[in-house]
């Protein structure tokens, strides 16, 4: 399967100059939701991540919101076992609704596209703050420069290398082109 290709089809990967979820400036942007609108393309995605922990022994499938609600919801309908997801409550993500993980409950974390991963190591603490057992960490883009180690099984559908800087490093800012908050409520996805 060409994982990129589903993202261009889909009208996802966007040029221009942005400013990520982490901070960072990019000229380019993966608007999962575009993807996420096709049933047809999420399902083949949440499969590659389901069948790469089929045999890890999933009894819970988790992801932060809003990208990660549905990912979680789909890998869990494949693997046959239940879906939460965690909220942003001031710097951290919590587990609300009464989602309860119960202690060694064997936990897949799973996530949209990540640039810098601290909505994994969010997601992370959240299920730790639970006594989950963590079995692996599933993403449908990586889109970090340096590979994210957490000490905890990783996959990911597609890993690119996009160039993402620091506002006084940006050469975009420095050419005087705006910047653009994608996502919703002004604040990127």
């Amino acid at each position: 399967m060409n994982v990129e290709k589903i993202f261009r089809d889909s009208g996802a990967v966007m040029d221009g100059h942005f400013l990520l979820t982490s901070g960072l400036h990019s000229p380019a942007y993966w608007e999962k939701f575009q993807v996420l609108q096709y049933p047809h393309y999420t399902e083949q995605l949440c499969q590659m991540i389901a069948d790469n922990f089929r045999d890890s022994g999933v009894q819970l499938v988790t992801g932060p919101t809003v990208g990660g609600v549905i990912i979680a919801h789909e890998v869990g309908r494949l693997l046959g076992v239940r879906s939460i997801f965690a909220e942003r409550e001031g710097d951290e993500r919590v587990f609300r609704r009464g989602f309860k993980i119960s202690p060694g409950e064997k936990t897949l974390i799973v996530d949209d596209v990540i640039t810098t991963g601290s909505s994994l190591v969010e997601m992370v603490k959240a299920v730790n703050s639970h006594s989950g057992k963590i079995i692996g960490l599933g993403v449908l883009v990586d889109r970090s420069k340096e590979n994210i180690n957490l000490g905890i099984p990783f996959f990911s559908c597609l890993k690119v290398v996009v160039p993402s800087y620091k506002p006084e490093e940006c050469p975009l800012c420095k050419q005087g082109v705006p910047v653009v908050k994608p996502g919703s409520s002004g604040r990127p996805s």
